[in-house]
């Protein structure tokens, strides 16, 4: 186990009717103008908007709306929020929707604290947000856990990027799995699926000794497999929603990354691939991950052989390590198709070779979980994906 340092900031709330029993409590002790942030308008159909309105209300709050946050959120949004929050003199952030939502507000929040734009600082010169316009979050969407951090993936359009920066983190995240019912099935099994990859993306990592975290990230798959399926044949059983709401905040809260090396090459390949196609980021990991893991296994082939028997329940009887190894990826295929993810490119209109190859060529390549990429990897990795 790597050397390591944990801290946690976020104060969570999680469970029925939570943001009745502590948003107001909350916000009352400090700040006076709150930026109330969230997407396309569904909060305000399924009621959401209206009962966070009312308790801002109650707690004698200022509102400035800062709405239209679109899936994939653009580094435009972000500077646009931030001019809001500087020119309302806006003291407190409240992020209302999924990971995207969650996402823009963590950037926005740092750059409305800085004169440098932001982007520049982090990839030009190599410096991180020291400061922030405190923020919350009220999660209505799960499956990214970016309630639970202070990254966030931002798409900028100017330069053909999709990309992870670092802004601010939550004071406090409340956690209402019942706030999930409203959401297009669609969308809560691909942000499922991100979970799992999460998981995944942290666990097939260069270590050959299994440590705690490992442990427990393949009992938190385990639980995304299990309650996915569940779900999936009955979308109104709320002990799933909450289960898969807290593994969610389990995969990105840090937990599973003490004492790891983490890659997230799937990832970078998926937000590069986003900053091209704006595809759905759930189902684009869904058709990478597979593909990628034939690429790489035989580099840590012991993991895959391991992944296989405890988080797929597959027996090694009769296996050698590498069907083992095998047996599990198959797995991993088969519970796509099952919850009716796509497992090819071509499923969500993506076929375009020449975006493949820009696709290839600027994306983001990591240490590598098991081995290190080159553009021209990805590009073949990609080709089997469609």
């Amino acid at each position: 186990m790597d050397n390591f340092v944990y801290e946690y900031l976020v104060r969570v709330c999680f469970g029925k009717d939570c943001v009745r029993q502590h948003l107001r409590q909350l916000l009352e002790c400090c700040w006076e103008t709150v930026l109330l942030a969230y997407g396309g308008g569904s909060v305000r159909k399924n009621g959401i908007y209206d009962q966070i309105m009312g308790e801002l209300k109650a707690a004698d709050k200022s509102v400035v709306e800062f709405a239209g946050i679109m899936p994939n959120p653009t580094y435009a949004k972000v500077q646009e929020g931030a001019t809001l929050v500087r020119e309302n003199h806006v003291d407190f952030i409240l992020a209302v929707g999924g990971g995207s939502v969650i996402d823009c507000c963590k950037i926005v929040a740092a750059q409305a604290k800085s004169s440098q734009d932001i982007w520049e600082m982090e990839f030009t010169d190599h410096r991180y947000p020291q400061e922030w316009v405190p923020m919350g979050a009220v999660v209505t969407a799960s499956g990214t856990g970016a309630e639970m951090n202070n990254g966030a993936v931002i798409t900028n359009e100017d330069k053909k990027v999709k990309a992870g920066l670092l802004g601010a983190y939550a004071d406090f995240a409340l956690l209402d799995p019942a706030s999930t019912l409203s959401l297009p099935m669609g969308q809560v099994i691909s942000g499922a699926f991100d979970t799992l990859s999460h998981c995944m993306e942290t666990y097939f990592e260069k270590l050959d000794h299994v440590i705690l975290s490992d442990e427990i990230s393949e009992a938190v798959m385990r639980n995304v497999i299990r309650n996915l399926r569940i779900l999936t044949e009955n979308p109104q059983d709320m002990e799933a929603r909450n289960e898969l709401m807290w593994a969610s905040a389990m995969g990105e809260n840090g937990i599973l990354k003490i004492g790891e090396v983490t890659d997230f090459q799937a990832h970078q390949m998926e937000h590069q691939l986003g900053a091209y196609t704006d595809c759905n980021h759930g189902q684009g990991l869904a058709v990478i991950h597979p593909v990628l893991y034939r690429h790489i296994y035989e580099n840590n082939i012991g993991r895959f052989a391991r992944f296989a028997c405890e988080v797929w329940g597959i027996s090694p009887k009769g296996k050698t390590e590498q069907e083992l190894a095998l047996a599990g990826i198959d797995a991993l295929t088969d519970f796509i198709k099952e919850v009716g993810l796509p497992t090819t490119l071509t499923e969500i209109g993506i076929t375009d070779e020449g975006i493949l190859k820009a696709v290839a060529d600027t994306c983001n390549i990591t240490a590598g979980c098991c081995k290190k990429l080159t553009c021209d990897e990805i590009f073949e990795i990609l080709k089997e994906c469609v």
